[in-house]
């Protein structure tokens, strides 16, 4: 299997400075816990704040790069896609979903709240999102904005993160071919990634289509590559690595990549997607350098 160099020193610098930003942007963002109702919004920050390597957002800065975009108007699609990440980890892990109890290395927002609250907190982060879109200019263009808009809302829905979750659901104690898991994780895992791309590529110069279909190209393999490291790291690392329950897919009769391929197989999957995202990426030369690192960083998580 063919590895990626290693991350260079630069890479960690630009990924450090744009996380530590990106916290305190979500801060600012999202509603202060001193506001009216106070628990909710209180929930709301401790499901969103202090947690995660934000990929997402990263991705998104680094298609911001490649066009030379405005980092104000990346920084609010990027907190309007991890406000939809972060919805959706609340509701996944609420007991008529997946029902866990440790997230991001501390306990999950129902079990810290209560269920009611959870809920709330979900519905409240995807309204958040929304309103962010349409409050701050993203384009110069109307038509162009309102194209981003929905290009996030269809990521987030039946056709995106949401109906790669119903499947999900359907699919516990099924065996699925490599193509049905594929299908599943395009939705509900690819979906919200190839959006942060688009939408950060969006924000800068006008791309042509097939620039477009490029960038698409690459959000679908990092995507699929993402899921295919997920599943190999829940077979082998632990909970205190992990930040959340290790081993949760295989206890809950889940398909993954690992249970129909194996380790070694899923990982060289994972390699294979890898080299098809830097393929895509290839004629932007050195502007896509980041996200070039960001398909680096994906793959080298914890290998």
């Amino acid at each position: 299997m063919t590895r990626p160099k290693m991350l260079g020193i630069d890479f960690q610098i630009w990924a450090s400075s744009h996380q530590s930003r990106f916290e305190d942007q979500l801060q600012q963002l999202l509603p202060q816990p001193d506001i009216a109702p106070q628990r909710l919004h209180a929930a709301m920050r401790y499901s969103v704040l202090d947690g995660g390597k934000r990929v997402r957002p990263l991705l998104a800065f680094a298609a911001g790069d490649l066009v030379g975009a405005d980092s104000m108007r990346v920084s609010i699609v990027a907190a309007a896609v991890e406000l939809i990440h972060a919805y959706s980890l609340v509701h996944d892990d609420m007991p008529c979903m997946d029902n866990d109890v440790l997230r991001r290395g501390k306990p999950t927002c129902h079990v810290e709240y209560d269920d009611a609250t959870a809920l709330l907190v979900g519905d409240s982060l995807q309204s958040l999102a929304f309103q962010l879109l349409t409050e701050h200019q993203l384009s110069n263009d109307a038509v162009q904005q309102l194209a981003m808009i929905k290009l996030l809302a269809t990521a987030s829905g039946s056709r995106g993160m949401a109906g790669g979750q119903a499947i999900d659901l359907t699919s516990v104690g099924n065996q699925l071919s490599v193509p049905e898991l594929e299908f599943m994780h395009i939705h509900k895992t690819g979906a919200l990634i190839r959006a942060a791309v688009l939408l950060g590529a969006q924000c800068g110069s006008a791309l042509g289509e097939v620039e477009l279909a490029r960038l698409d190209r690459y959000g679908k393999c990092v995507g699929l590559a993402f899921q295919v490291v997920d599943d190999v790291l829940d077979s082998e690392a632990d909970t205190v690595t992990l930040g959340k329950t290790a081993g949760k897919d295989a206890k809950q009769d889940k398909p993954t990549y690992v249970t129909l391929l194996g380790v070694q197989a899923a990982k060289q999957m994972a390699a294979e997607l890898h080299s098809e995202a830097l393929e895509a990426l290839a004629e932007f030369g050195e502007p896509a350098r980041r996200l070039c690192e960001m398909a680096n960083f994906i793959l080298l998580r914890k290998f």
